[in-house]
């Protein structure tokens, strides 16, 4: 005899206590370090009317709350918050955009474009999300299951009518986008990165080409300069749609893109043979591959091509990535989110070719991640950068010391390259280097707003750290 299910009704569901409220179904997800259900007591403090977990998880809750279990929880929950928020997705045009690099370019120059059309847009994303004009943090690139039905379903009562967001490896692996379902998704790149996590390059595009299945995408559209992007485009589940900078037999490709100041002049065929013209406003050539791709989205969410052309030139770049830091010095500071070997090496060789003076770069690899990428960046630095600086990037739970040792261990640094362990010393030391026409580059951090040591997120923001240099040394 099947064990009763307990008769319970709830109000919403959530797997995070933060954002529990009273009448909601908790959910107990197994975690990369701990149960879900191991904050049972916390839930039910809160007013959690019931549990939904799985078999281990009904071990730790020990009847606490009325329970019910189903196996592979994480992957129903989807299903069932879909359900209960009456299936969002399926009330608007939503884009998913997977990859490594230029995830949250793409989707904000999308969105950019989506707004100059006068569409009703959301964002979700490693910068926040966005719903019409307000603004919101977010934990995750892409939240989980239950808080994304719940955003979503908040956005439809918002009248949202276009949806842009990021969809992580972790979040594909994770099953935390099953339930929601993509009019478009898009393949950027794939790049070492979180191989602390998926443990080989080719698990980390199998999580990727998740997104382009029918399960979750109507049509997918795919860089098919990227190695994985070409393998993509050849053994995707779903119809695709191709970008290429270098490829003339791409859906989307570049006429020409000549480098002029402040960005670059462009002439883009598309589908159909539409013809794209205008000023790009965006500096460095993997910026090409970003609006390309936006781009190709936007017509195919239904923004007339000739309206695309208009609104280049109103288009921006986000905030951490070659971020101007501007406090009237003689020289060039930027900030970006560069934190794989990819990106580290496509932002230098970007500087290089902007600059014909010293480029000083501060880097640093994050803690408690794929420890394979410290010495391929540790010497991307020393190459591509004129004075390299090595320093601290969110060490998390491990030494930053440790970290160093690992990023620098079989380079011979040299004055006046440095190992400086804090970061905002680093920063100042790099200031400290700089003339009239240099350039000093800070990666890693990004927009990013702390720094995480030991367990606890310090207040620390690269942009403001370099203006203060700047100022001190000036």
């Amino acid at each position: 005899m099947p064990e009763t299910q307990p008769d319970v009704t709830f109000s919403g569901i959530t797997s995070n206590t933060k954002y529990l409220e009273e009448g909601d179904l908790f959910l107990a997800l197994p975690g990369i370090n701990q149960h879900g259900a191991h904050f049972i007591t916390q839930a039910h403090s809160q007013g959690a009317v019931a549990i939904l977990t799985d078999s281990e998880g009904s071990i730790i809750a020990n009847g606490i709350l009325p329970e019910v279990q189903i196996p592979d929880v994480r992957r129903r929950a989807g299903d069932i918050s879909a359900w209960l928020y009456d299936f969002p997705f399926g009330n608007m045009f939503t884009v998913g955009i997977t990859g490594t690099n230029g995830k949250t370019t793409t989707a904000s120059l999308l969105h950019q474009l989506w707004q100059l059309e006068r569409r009703d847009v959301g964002f979700i994303g490693t910068i926040g999300i966005s719903i019409g004009a307000e603004k919101y943090d977010t934990t995750f690139t892409t939240p989980e299951a239950s808080e994304l039905q719940q955003i979503v379903a908040g956005m439809r009562e918002q009248h949202v009518s276009h949806l842009v967001m990021e969809v992580s490896s972790h979040a594909l692996d994770q099953s935390r986008v099953t339930g929601s379902r993509f009019s478009l998704s898009a393949f950027t790149n794939l790049t070492q990165d979180h191989l602390d996590y998926h443990g080989s390059m080719e698990n980390y595009f199998a999580a990727k080409e998740k997104l382009f299945t029918s399960e979750y995408s109507d049509l997918g559209i795919v860089n098919m300069d990227d190695p994985y992007g070409m393998r993509l485009s050849q053994e995707a589940g779903i119809s695709m749609i191709t970008v290429s900078r270098f490829n003339a037999e791409a859906n989307w490709r570049y006429v020409a893109a000549v480098e002029v100041s402040q960005g670059f002049e462009v002439s883009i065929r598309g589908e159909g043979g539409v013809l794209i013209e205008g000023h790009l406003p965006l500096i460095g050539e993997h910026n090409l591959d970003n609006a390309l791709m936006a781009i190709a989205l936007a017509y195919n969410s239904g923004v007339d091509p000739i309206a695309i052309a208009s609104y280049l030139p109103q288009l921006s770049g986000v905030a951490g990535r070659l971020e101007n830091v501007d406090v009237g010095q003689s020289f060039r500071a930027l900030v970006d989110f560069a934190h794989t070997p990819d990106a580290v090496q496509r932002i230098l060789h970007t500087l290089r070719g902007s600059s014909s003076q010293k480029i000083i770069g501060v880097l640093g690899c994050g803690g408690d991640r794929d420890r394979t990428k410290r010495p391929i960046m540790g010497k991307l630095l020393l190459d591509l950068a004129d004075i390299a600086v090595f320093t601290s990037d969110n060490p998390r739970s491990e030494n930053p010391e440790e970290i160093l040792r690992e990023m620098t261990a079989d380079l011979e640094i040299k004055g006046p390259n440095c190992v400086e362990v804090d970061r905002s010393a680093a920063i100042r030391y790099a200031v400290s280097q700089a003339r009239p026409g240099d350039t000093v580059v800070v990666l890693g951090k990004g927009h990013e707003l702390g720094q995480e040591i030991k367990g606890t997120k310090h207040p620390f923001d690269d942009r403001i750290e370099l203006a203060r240099a700047i100022e001190d040394l000036a």
